[in-house]
């Protein structure tokens, strides 16, 4: 039982965090390209608004590792 709810928790963790992280994505993502063809130096800003989104999805991959293992 216990490993089975630790298996559910482990994919929720991962589901639910790269839903979260595709949205965050999607809008992070066009609101930079839409920065960078108005004012191509803030490529390096806008790059790391979606590294930090896509970080999410990171940790939630490491949260579900650790329950899958733990």
């Amino acid at each position: 039982m216990k490993i089975g709810l630790s298996r559910i928790g482990s994919g929720l963790a991962i589901g639910l965090a790269g839903l979260g992280a595709g949205i965050g994505l999607g809008t992070a993502s066009a609101a930079a390209i839409g920065a960078v063809t108005e004012k191509p130096e803030m490529f390096g800003r806008t790059m790391i608004y979606v590294v930090f989104t896509e970080a999410i999805a990171i940790y939630g991959l490491v949260i579900a590792l650790l329950l899958w293992l733990g």
